[in-house]
């Protein structure tokens, strides 16, 4: 067990009610707290979240101008020590919602962030073994912004399609496992 807690937040962008990268999240968290982490989750469903305008305005004041929901999300990533992002795997990328949230926070670039490790739990109706790999490689390339974090880690649970069928899927083991490891 870890002599440091640190704050974890965790981020699901599943609009879906029960969805199967929500159940991977909750695990997450329940291994997180175990090993003695603070544990935040926030769903980006019934989250007013608009589009990055580009105007790149937040590098200049550390905020952007859009004032919205993004905002206070964005203010909880910079105090994380750790982000995980929890997101269905549609037509083998991250959800639109994650890819929306990730642009939005484009003032954490110019900003004196907390996090350093960055987590991927994903689920997708198709079982292939490179079924995640693009959300992984886009996730990447936002961390790689980012000079003192890192991509650390990964649980994707293939073969779930209808909500809850993750149920019994031996994702939710390793999940609350890396969770647990932090």
């Amino acid at each position: 067990m870890n002599v440091t807690s640190q704050n974890v937040l965790i981020i699901t962008t599943s609009l879906r009610s029960r969805s199967n990268s929500d159940m991977l999240a909750e695990v997450f968290a329940d291994g997180a707290k175990a090993a003695g982490h603070h544990t935040e989750i926030i769903s980006l469903k019934d989250k007013n979240i608009a589009f990055c305008k580009g105007c790149l305005a937040c590098q200049k004041t550390g905020s952007c101008v859009i004032k919205d929901d993004a905002v206070q999300i964005t203010e909880k990533m910079k105090n994380a020590d750790v982000i995980v992002w929890a997101t269905p795997i549609y037509y083998y990328e991250m959800s639109g919602q994650m890819k929306t949230m990730i642009d939005r926070a484009n003032s954490l670039y110019s900003s004196d962030y907390s996090f350093r490790d960055v987590y991927l739990l994903s689920a997708a109706a198709e079982n292939g073994t490179h079924t995640d790999e693009r959300a992984v490689i886009g996730l990447e390339g936002w961390i790689a912004c980012f000079d003192k974090a890192r991509f650390a880690g990964k649980v994707f649970a293939g073969g779930v399609n209808a909500p809850a069928d993750i149920s019994e899927h031996s994702a939710l083991k390793e999940a609350y496992e890396l969770g647990k490891s932090i």
